[in-house]
């Protein structure tokens, strides 16, 4: 469950920097009252958390992973 919310996070980090870097617009500012607000940065520091968390998917073993996806 907590690898398939840190992959849910990093696409919606991804899909924002996709906007910003094409577009130069910042969704999750759009959406929470600019890029200095509480919400923003909660949002912003749950998608680095998440990041890190999803270092940890390189390192594991593919067996491993397998029978968590067999369990879920």
């Amino acid at each position: 469950m907590l690898d398939k919310t840190a992959l849910t996070l990093n696409i919606i980090g991804g899909v924002n920097w996709g906007l910003i870097g094409l577009f130069r617009f910042d969704l999750v500012a759009f959406l929470f009252g600019g890029s200095d607000s509480l919400l923003s940065r909660v949002v912003y520091s749950l998608v680095g958390l998440s990041a890190l968390w999803c270092i940890t998917l390189l390192f594991r073993d593919s067996d491993e992973q397998m029978h968590t996806a067999q369990a879920a």
